[in-house]
């Protein structure tokens, strides 16, 4: 299975969508991968990763997994016991450890801005229990999330981002994680104002990932999009030589 051509899923986290990712899925479309940008619900990390790993079955030959933010968290529950699964790809990545929370780990590392930004939304969901969406300040949006993005663009990503549901950002992993199986590469926002570098750091080497630093905020992979697919196409080469 290595020797052919993987599938690449993108696989977005909170106050996004996969339309982000257009400059990478056009550019490894051009070099002939088949892409997906996975429609990540944002509601809750077991289900979510449950989600993505049915729709994995679904998918033949190898798979490259590419996860921003929340979607790191995902991609490691969604991948573990999965053959197909070849490489995951972290772009200013979750990767929490079974039972750890995203909150426990922003609390021992300082400089995150998201926390005053969130505003959060009362919702009642179809089966009539309560929950709760937490949305970004629009106003802190383009510095707490995407300081190099061009302050139009920025404003357009506020307005449409998508909500993120309070049961997802308190979840935590639980079973086998993919991260601690499958070769990892990580590509470190150093201006990230959302997860702290340093934070990244330490998940990423704990992971053992194979690591590029770019000076970009939290949404590297719009404002730095040549790196994320190098990066990529860096994972794909490592785990399928056909590519090379």
């Amino acid at each position: 299975m290595a020797s052919e051509t993987p599938t690449i899923v993108f696989v977005h986290g909170a106050w996004a969508d996969a339309t982000g990712f257009d400059p990478e899925i056009r550019a490894l479309r051009d070099r002939g991968f088949t892409v997906i940008g996975f429609a990540n619900p944002l509601r809750d990390l077991a289900a979510d990763a449950r989600y993505l790993a049915e729709f994995l079955q679904t998918l033949t030959g190898p798979i490259v997994l590419v996860g921003h933010s929340y979607g790191g968290n995902v991609i490691s529950v969604a991948a573990a016991g999965n053959a197909q699964v070849t490489a995951l790809v972290y772009l200013n990545g979750w990767m929490c450890d079974e039972g750890e929370s995203q909150q426990q780990l922003l609390e021992k590392f300082e400089g995150s801005l998201v926390g005053p930004s969130i505003r959060p939304v009362p919702f009642t969901a179809p089966d009539g229990s309560e929950g709760t969406d937490l949305y970004l300040d629009r106003e802190a949006f383009h510095e707490a999330f995407a300081a190099d993005v061009d302050p139009q663009t920025a404003a357009v990503m506020a307005a449409a981002q998508r909500p993120y549901a309070v049961a997802a950002f308190a979840g935590t992993p639980s079973g086998s994680l993919a991260w601690k199986t499958l070769p990892c590469w990580y590509l470190l926002g150093t201006e990230d104002k959302a997860i702290p570098p340093a934070l990244q750091r330490f998940m990423a080497a704990r992971a053992n990932a194979t690591i590029m630093e770019v000076p970009a905020s939290h949404v590297s992979f719009v404002s730095q999009p040549e790196a994320a697919t190098q990066l990529i196409l860096q994972a794909v080469e490592a785990t399928n030589p056909s590519r090379t």
